[in-house]
């Protein structure tokens, strides 16, 4: 495994030490699946352990990766697993090292707010949102925010950049979007739009029940009986979320 203490691999031809961005996006996918799982526990259901774990986790992780050397970070190592038969990628060390930093700050400020304060509130809406969203930008796209952010700094220059992204080039015309693209995409949106409105209308909701039978005078509904929530909400935990779509808190 190499030495125990570093960060990056000294590779012939690369006057920095690298690392293999097939491995970082991998790693960063995986965490991003169990991310917006845990998330969506916590949106949807009202149970925030399982955030309280992954934020623990994603803190140890991030630690070992920044202090000790990512090769041994538990998600690097599960991603080297996934991507062992793809020959590797090499990108610059140093703006991953900020750009992970970032994410070890994110990470310690979850576990401030959620782990130790339990405080659920917009803050943690804003923080978790910014790390899915750098995470999936990382994963999906090959994109590292906060790469762009380190080549942006004063004195600072980026190199062996995913993609060449770092570097001038002239893009093949098949990589150019052009007009005919971006009307396709346009007209795409549109059209579901459409689909959208007029399939399903904004009034068809779960709020639309039909008339009980003893509700009320002349089968009028009233109002603590329309926001009684149904027994699938109930069982799933989802009650006060069907009353917060429902208008009725």
């Amino acid at each position: 495994m190499g030495r125990i203490i570093g960060f990056g691999e000294d590779v012939a031809g690369y006057e920095i030490p690298v690392l293999n961005e097939r491995e970082v996006r991998a790693a960063a996918g995986i965490l991003f699946l169990f991310a917006i799982m845990t998330f969506a526990s916590a949106w949807f259901v009202g149970n925030f352990r399982p955030t309280k774990i992954f934020v623990i986790a994603f803190l140890i992780d991030f630690t070992i990766r920044l202090f000790v050397n990512p090769k041994y970070a538990p998600s690097m190592i599960a991603a080297r697993f996934a991507v062992r038969g793809q020959a590797p990628e090499w990108v610059g060390a140093p703006q991953k090292r900020f750009a992970w930093a970032i994410g070890w700050l994110l990470a310690l400020a979850m576990l401030w707010l959620i782990v130790i304060n339990n405080v659920i509130g917009p803050i943690n809406m804003l923080v978790c949102a910014t790390c899915l969203t750098l995470m999936f930008f990382e994963s999906a796209f090959g994109i590292c925010v906060g790469c762009k952010i380190y080549n942006a700094l004063p004195g600072r220059q980026a190199q062996h950049c995913a993609g060449g992204s770092c570097e001038v080039f002239a893009p093949h015309p098949s990589q150019r979007v052009g007009a005919g693209g971006t009307a396709i995409l346009a007209a795409y949106l549109v059209v579901i739009a459409l689909v959208a409105s007029q399939a399903f209308p904004a009034a068809e909701s779960l709020a639309t029940q039909p008339a009980m039978p003893n509700a009320g005078i002349a089968g009028t509904v009233t109002e603590a009986e329309r926001c009684k929530p149904p027994a699938f909400a109930v069982a799933i935990g989802h009650a006060e979320k069907w009353k917060l779509h429902n208008n009725c808190k």
